[in-house]
Order: C-alpha cells, then structure tokens, then sequence
C-alpha cells in the first residue's frame, strides 16, 4: 500500500475535480435548459398549447415507450422516427406550403426559384426567432406558424390514436394502434414534440445561429447546421487524444523496462481450493445469467425482425401480446442485467476466496439476495409487459412499470428494491473482504482496497437512478439518466471487473502481485480521468451549453487513450495462456479476457470514437451507427467479461469430471465470429448509409419511412440473420455446456481436457 499511496492521492484527487465539474455541468444543464412557457398561442392570442400540456405530454410519451420508441434529440430507439426532428421538418414544410399558398396562390413545388428562395429564407427567420417572454412565460407564434403546428399535432393525434389512415405509417414504425388511448393525452404528446422541435431550432436569447440543442438536427430547411465551437472542440478533442495515446506509449515503454516477469508455479494455486458454502451458492446465479442471455438473444431477433415487418413475426402476429415497445425494453433491460449479474455473483465468489473468511450467515445472505434479485427481474419485468399492453397510464408506467428511459426502463419501485439489494450486496462483499484488508500481512492490498472502492461505488451509484422525479425536465432526466448508464456501467462496473481479473491473475502467479497493485490503480486514474466528464457526450444536444460540448469532447477524447495499448495487454494475456502446463484449465477463461482487449479497441475505441466527437455525433446521433458501437462494446466488452468472470467461478465450484473444454471452444468462436457479422456485415453499413442520408438531406430523412424501410437497409436487416444464427449457436453451446456442470447430457466420467 505504501508504494501506491502517491497514486492513491492522484485518484482521489482526479476523482473530486472530475465530478465538482460534472455536478457543475449539471448546473449549467439546468439554467440553459429550454424553458417551457405556461402558454403557447398564437398572436391574436389563441391558445395553441399550455406548458401544462407539455409536461403531460412527456409523461404521456414515456408510458406509451417513450425512448423504446423512436427517440427525442437523438436518444431511445432507432425504427421509428426521431419526433424532434420528424416535426421540424413537417412543420417547415406546412408553414412554407401554407405561405406560398396564402402569398402567391399556388403551392411552393409551383414557383419559380426567386419565390422559392424567398420563402425559405423568411422560414429560416420565423422558425430561428424565439418568441418566448420570460417576463410573461408565454411563447407566441405567428398566425401562420400556429396553423401549421396545429395541422402537425392533427397529424400525431391521429398516429397515436387507432386512425386506420395510419395503419400503414404505424406498421413501418412497429408502433401499435391506440397507443395513447386518451385523446388529452394524444394532444398532449403533440405538444411536448413541438417543445422538443422548437427547442431544437430556437435562437438562445441573446445568441444567434445557436439553438437550445446547440443546433441539433441537422436541418436545411431552418438553417439548423453544426456551429463552429461544434467543429472547433471536435479538432481539439482528435489532437488531444492523438497527444495522450503518445504520452500513453511512451510512458508504457518506459516503464515496462527492466520490469521483472513473474514466476509461474509449477502447480495450479487454486487447485487445493475449497469452496466455502457461500461460495458454492453463487453457483445458481450464473445459470440465472444463461437464462437471461438466452432470453436477451430470443428478443433481439424479434427486435431485429421487427423492422422489417412492423407487427408480425415471420407473418404470425406477435405485436398483438409482444409489441416492439415490451422486446426491445426486455432486450436492452436483460442485456444490462445477465452481465451485471454475473460480475455481482463474481464479487460475492471472490470476496471469500481473498480472504479466506467466511462471515456467519453469509450464506444464507447470498440466497436471501438471489431470490431478491429473481422476484425484481420477473416482478419488473411482467409489470412493465403488462402495463405496455393494457396501456395503464402515466403513473402505473412510472411507479411500477415501463418508464420509457433506455437501459434504465423498470419502474421506480423496482429500482428503489434493486437499490437496496445492492446496498445489500456490498455489505455481504465487505465483511468478506474486511479482514484481508485489515490485515498487514495480505498480500495484494491496494487490488483488494480498489475492488471494495468499486464495490462500494457500484451500490451506492445506483442511487442517480432515483434522481429524476415523473415531472423532472428532460434535459435533466438525461442528465442524470447518463450518470447510471456511462458511470455505473462503463465506469465502476468496469473497475470492478479490471480489479478482479488482477487478482485472479495474481492469485494464480501469472502475475506480479507487486506490479497488479501499482498497474490497477494507475490504469483506475487514466480510465476515470476521461472516462467520468467523458460522460458529457452524450449530453451534447440535450438543451445543453456550448461548454458542455467543450469539456464532453475533450474528456471523451481521454476515454480512448488507455485503449490504445488494450490490443498490447491481450497479446501478454494471452501469452499467459501458455506459461504452464496447468494454466491450460483456464484457457478459455483468459480467452475471454482476451476477446475484451479485442472489443474494446474495435468497439469502444474505433466504433466508439467514430461517432463521439462534437461534428461526427452531430449527424449521427440516433442513427444505426450508435448501436454498431452499443453492441461490440455492451457485449464484446461488457458481456465477454461476464462470461469470462463466470467459467472462472464455475470452476471453483464444479465437478472437474464434468468440465467439458470441447463446449467451450464452440461457444467461444462462435459468439464472437456471430457478433463480428452482427456488427460489420448489417448494423454498421445500415449506419453508415442513414449518416450519408443525414449529412445530404437531414436527420428527419435518415430516419424516414423511406431511407429505414428502403430496398438497401432491408437487405442489411436481413444480413443480420447470418450473425445472429452463429451468435445464438455459441449462446446454446454455452448453455449446454452448463447444463453439463449438473450432471446432464453425458455421464460422470473425466472429460478429455483439450481445446
């Protein structure tokens, strides 16, 4: 401890600065967050909408799927449209139709160039002005702009209710029919969609050129284009990223010389190990993290399916009982969980084995904490299902079933019942590793210290998800929605896991003990420096100031750098492979890791990088290319640890007789060659063809009917069934190679150890 003690000090440093400017970001976020008026009417003093109108309707819009349904600026799902944008657009068109007409007698597509040019250039001004009074907090439109808003929201209320007219617009969106039973709440939606839309083409007061969303979408028609602070911060954050990969290499050089290599055993060090009763009863958790990856791959391929036939499955109706909304939520949902649920089950496998203590009862909490869990997942799960089919309304959606938010979607009793069984975890993890802590003697403190710190973080993070109230600000729910989305996952989750793996790796000697503990809390500082303000690129257009762009495109820059020597540290892993003899029973294990080091250079670092910079995510941000990059980097990095973490802890409390490496092998290529064609061969190209779209036409038509259910993109949705079958076939190899752990499929007889 004493030889990191320094770096101890530069952690906690770097850790307070990092998050007094995030909580001040958040200020920011709140004061420059556009307002929403108490009225909206016209200039002759018609009422259009009320702020009260507003608000329900961004209640309304979350019950009905909110983000598991199309997105607003840019986040949530990616089949049916963007709303901000799609009434932008329609709205631009509507005024211009209705001024041509009311000017000229004769609708735009008639007139020659020089009226034309006229009428776009006084829609770029109406729709840039702002129009709303603080003094007063109301918002007036002209009589003509009232109109068209009016004719857009007839437009919504008709797509949201069960108008058969938008049979065939609802079936290319995979949106059910009457989606907002309650016509109040159909005029309310409409209303919180103009908000977004005015917001995102709005002048700041004072500022010109510069909208709430700092211009997002990319918009011809309102003269919505990337500002120059956009483009400038996006310079910044490549030469700053390019200067801290140099940095990074040369100082990994300079330190790695003279680095004395470990002695391997001539003996595995664990082989003598025996499982204690609670350690054996973390056995069950990780047939729960099968189960929920089974079913995770089960809704993805529906999800998948979907948007090629909105309602049906291969012809058979299945939106009627399984709509979009409830597949891709449980298929998100279930993603976050069998990967969290195999690094908590690790913890509490781990902990004991440290310290070689086994506190009173701690098994007894471990079962207790597993049929919590079970009762949230289930409970969660059917009540968000439920909800989405009897459309229960705003506050059912909220308290007990689907808010709507992506990733962190159950219902906020859930959430406050999982905050406490992780409250619950830590407690059960730190009185197994208190005693190893506080005795001098350990071997391996500081690794023990970061991964209770970890621990401790990923309990008591958890809490941002009960940050955001059923009336907060959507600028806010985004804020805070992102602290548990990138910190808790990305973040502590990951520190976590690196922190574990060092210490499996030590304990088993392929490792330096000396060299763990200085390299795990260095690489904590490098990874957090960037990786906690990192967390402000997502938050670019969310009503956000330019200041949030500057330090969001810096600090994401940062969050690449340790990346650069990921591939590095595969390659030593995997020479770890063959250090002995012994080392071969975990080969498919540090395969694993290796596979990590892999996905996270490709999907975290190139895909991650190629839409995080200011000017790239201006164009892509709720395209095809974010979940190029959310699936290589939630599985292959995220996922591929768990399962690595997993066989790890199998193997401690199975029958060696009836571990069979020749399932392993299988499942391995298997779902990494499936994820490869997943990502490369038809999510990837279809975001690439929607970013051309977007940077030529706008946001608006990149999410169109036209470009997502186009002969091209059709044709990569299909693509995706290849990668999906190789990636299911590892996921059943996986699956029977655990049922083989329970004695089923194959006698009790010692299986030929080889790869």
């Amino acid at each position: 401890m004493k030889n990191t003690r320094r770096l101890w000090g530069w952690l906690a440093l770097i850790c307070l600065l990092s998050f007094s400017v995030l909580l001040y970001m958040g200020k920011e976020i709140y004061q420059s967050a556009p307002p929403i008026p108490s009225v909206v009417q016209s200039a002759d003093g018609k009422v259009v909408f009320t702020g009260e109108q507003i608000r329900r309707g961004q209640q309304a819009w979350l019950s009905s799927g909110g983000q598991q349904l199309g997105t607003v600026w840019g986040h949530g799902s990616y089949v049916a449209p963007d709303w901000s944008a799609d009434w932008l657009h329609r709205e631009a068109l509507a005024l211009r139709e209705n001024r041509a007409k009311q000017r000229f007698g004769a609708s735009y597509a008639q007139l020659d160039v020089g009226r034309q040019g006229m009428l776009d250039a006084e829609l770029r001004r109406e729709m840039r002005a702002n129009g709303y009074d603080a003094a007063h907090d109301k918002l007036t439109l002209s009589a003509e702009r009232a109109a068209a808003a009016r004719a857009v929201a007839a437009h919504y209320a008709g797509l949201y209710g069960a108008d058969p007219a938008f049979d065939t617009l609802r079936e290319q969106y995979a949106m059910n029919a009457n989606a907002l039973p309650s016509a109040s709440d159909r005029e309310a939606v409409a209303a919180f969609f103009f908000w977004s839309a005015w917001s995102a083409a709005a002048d700041r007061p004072g500022e010109t050129g510069l909208s709430y969303t700092n211009n997002w979408p990319h918009e011809p028609l309102v003269g919505n284009a990337p500002t120059a602070a956009n483009g400038m911060w996006s310079i910044a954050s490549v030469i700053l990223m390019l200067a801290g990969i140099a940095a990074m290499v040369w100082y990994h050089m300079a330190a790695g010389e003279g680095e004395e290599a470990a002695q391997v055993p001539d003996a595995d060090p664990l082989r003598k190990l025996k499982a204690t009763p609670s350690m054996r009863a973390t056995r069950k958790y990780f047939y729960v993290v099968i189960g929920l990856l089974l079913t995770q791959v089960g809704m993805g391929a529906i999800t998948a399916h979907y948007a090629v036939e909105g309602h049906s499955f291969f012809g058979i109706p299945l939106a009627e009982v399984l709509p979009w909304v409830v597949s891709r939520t449980i298929h998100t949902q279930f993603g976050v969980l069998w990967i969290a649920t195999a690094w908590l089950a690790t913890g509490l496998y781990i902990a004991p084995l440290l310290s070689g203590h086994e506190p009173k009862y701690q098994k007894l909490g471990v079962d207790v904490l597993f049929w919590a869990l079970i009762f949230i997942v289930v409970g969660s799960t059917v009540t968000g299902w439920v909800g989405t089919l009897q459309r229960l309304g705003t506050d059912f959606s909220f308290w007990i079933g689907n808010q709507g938010l992506a990733y962190t979607s159950m219902g906020r009793v859930w959430q406050i019942l999982l905050f406490v069984g992780l409250l619950f975890w830590l407690f059960l993890v730190a009185r197994a590793l208190l005693p190893a802590l506080h005795n001098k003697e350990t071997e391996g403190r500081s690794l023990i210290a970061m991964l209770l710190l970890s621990a401790a973080c990923i309990g008591l993070f958890y809490a941002t998800s009960l940050a955001w109230g059923q009336h907060t600000h959507y600028s806010m729910i985004e804020y805070w929605r992102w602290w548990l989305v990138h910190l808790w996952v990305e973040g502590f989750f990951e520190v976590f896991a690196t922190a574990v793996i060092a210490l499996i790796f030590a304990r088993l000697g392929l490792i330096r003990m000396a060299s763990a503990n200085r390299a795990i809390v260095l690489e904590t500082i490098v990874f957090l420096f960037g990786g906690i303000l990192g967390t402000l690129h997502h938050l670019y257009f969310t009503g956000a100031s330019t200041a949030v762009i500057a330090v969001g495109a810096v600090f994401s820059a940062f969050e690449v750098v340790p990346l650069a020597l990921v591939g590095f540290e595969g390659w030593q892993t995997y020479r770890r492979s063959g250090a002995a003899p012994w080392v071969d029973h975990y080969k498919w294990t540090i395969l694993c890791f290796v596979a990590v080091g892999v996905w996270n250079t490709v999907g975290a670092g190139l895909l991650g990088f190629s839409i995080n910079p200011p000017i790239s995510l201006y164009y892509v941000q709720g395209l095809n290319m974010t979940p190029a990059h959310g699936h290589a980097a939630l599985f292959g990095v995220y996922g591929m640890l768990g399962i690595g973490l997993m066989l790890f802890c199998l193997r401690g409390v199975s029958e060696a007789a009836l571990w069979d490496n020749r399932l392993l092998k299988p499942m391995f290529w298997l779902l990494n060659i499936g994820l490869f064609m997943m990502v490369f061969l038809s999510i990837l190209p279809s975001g690439i063809y929607q970013a051309w779209a977007s940077v030529t036409y706008g946001l608006w038509y990149a999410r169109s009917p036209e470009v997502v259910h186009s002969a091209l993109m059709q044709n990569l949705v299909w693509l995706r069934v290849p990668g999906d079958i190789v990636f299911a076939l590892g996921v059943l190899y996986l699956g029977r190679f655990a049922l083989r752990l329970l004695g089923w499929g194959g006698k009790k007889a010692a299986v030929a150890q080889r790869a």
